[in-house]
């Protein structure tokens, strides 16, 4: 990826990723109270930007990761190394 792409991507994962994981998590934590979008909403707003820099350190990590079992799998000996 390359430019904005590289930024935008991940701010675009990692939203889906916390909006649903987060959803889950206060479910299976509090039920669902009168209150629970306020907590939903909150955990979010917190999951987030955490999500957000995760993404952006692992995506180059798992970017290598995938090109070298790629490589593993077609057989090919000379894979870059991570």
């Amino acid at each position: 990826m390359q430019g904005k792409a590289r930024l935008i991507f991940p701010a675009i994962l990692s939203c889906v990723m916390a909006f649903l994981m987060t959803a889950v998590v206060t479910y299976l934590n509090v039920g669902t109270p009168p209150d629970f979008v306020a907590r939903w909403l909150r955990a979010f707003v917190i999951a987030w930007p955490l999500a957000y820099i995760a993404a952006l350190i692992a995506s180059p990590i798992a970017r290598r990761g995938t090109m070298l079992i790629l490589q593993l799998i077609d057989g090919k000996s000379d894979a870059p190394r991570a």
